[in-house]
């Protein structure tokens, strides 16, 4: 690994830059705060000619016009959620991308997403490298399941675990409200649950946490909430999105894909509600079973204090590395 930072020696010259940003794959918090502070790094450190925003992900290199990004135009987009620049997943047509990035005369890419969208990134260098040309191509990792190998922690994250702890505490005081509550919370974390595992930790007030990683029995599961009610008479529930696979899924049929590759996911939350049910009705037990699926709202509000300061942290070094001529690169936390 290098340390990021700004460099003496500079490969680019100041005002010969022109850059293009793009955005790829699912929304999260922090990615209008990333974008700005890449135009401002370009623009005030290092006098870019110009900077341009590419419209919904790959497919905008080749199917969209693009957009001027001046600091007057982006200044308030950290205030925002989503991206300004749109999104999409799939679209990705390497020699188009790359002859879009030619017509343009860029000789800086920025591109932000998570595992699959950096390996178009990956595949865009060595396109690049290939035709022999001179155009720095840099990753920013984005996922809110903070699952990118390597990388401590996504921007992002912090933001989502926040608004998950205020939907578990919401899903507590429900369950507390009425007899033999049941909160049961569904969480993003495809492969792993971060989210589920941090929010779960930073509320306290779940009493179980189901993750990708760790397998899980039903009848035990049940059991436990079986006596947890009959103990206390209310319980809550978080589990990621990922969680159970081996209990619904048939292993001798190829799940179906999305654009991106990843396996379109059964429903763990559904599947759960109806499994609590249908225990505590063949056990005459009443219950009162809130279902709580906060996916979306987590990952569409603007950035928090923190990734805010990382996300800055995070542009301006990716800024300060293809400066100084280096290509083939991702910036994050080690």
């Amino acid at each position: 690994f290098l340390r990021g930072g700004p460099r003496d020696t500079l490969f680019y010259p100041q005002k010969t830059v022109r850059a293009a940003i793009v955005t790829c794959g699912g929304i999260c918090p922090g990615l209008n705060s990333v974008i700005r502070e890449l135009v401002m790094c370009l623009h005030y450190c290092y006098e870019a000619e110009c900077v341009f925003g590419v419209k919904f992900g790959y497919e905008g290199f080749y199917g969209h016009e693009w957009m001027d990004l001046t600091p007057d135009l982006v200044g308030s987009w950290s205030l925002l959620g989503g991206t300004q620049l749109g999104t999409s997943r799939g679209g990705f047509d390497l020699p188009r991308i790359v002859d879009g990035i030619i017509a343009h005369n860029v000789n800086q890419v920025y591109i932000l997403g998570g595992d699959g969208t950096h390996r178009g990134a990956h595949a865009i260098f060595e396109e690049v490298k290939k035709r022999k040309l001179k155009i720095a191509v840099v990753g920013i990792p984005k996922t809110i399941d903070n699952d990118i190998p390597l990388i401590d922690k996504s921007f992002g994250f912090d933001t989502a675990v926040q608004k998950a702890v205020d939907a578990i505490r919401s899903a507590h005081v429900e369950v507390k409200s009425c007899t033999n509550g049941i909160g049961l919370v569904l969480l993003m974390g495809r492969a792993s649950g971060f989210i589920a595992l941090e929010a779960t930790l930073s509320s306290s007030e779940a009493n179980a946490c189901l993750i990708p990683e760790v397998q899980f029995k039903l009848p035990a599961f049940l059991a436990y909430m079986e006596k947890r009610i009959q103990g206390r008479g209310h319980a809550v529930v978080v589990v990621a999105e990922g969680a159970g696979l081996e209990l619904m899924l048939d292993n001798s049929v190829e799940p179906s894909k999305d654009k991106s590759g990843n396996p379109i996911l059964p429903e763990i939350g559904v599947f759960l509600k109806n499994a609590i049910k249908d225990h505590f009705k063949q056990k005459k037990i009443e219950i009162n079973l809130k279902y709580i699926d906060p996916s979306y709202m987590i990952r569409s509000v603007p950035a928090n204090a923190a990734d805010n300061s990382y996300s800055l942290l995070l542009a301006h070094n990716a800024v300060h590395g293809a400066m100084a001529g280096f290509s083939g690169f991702t910036m994050g936390l080690v």
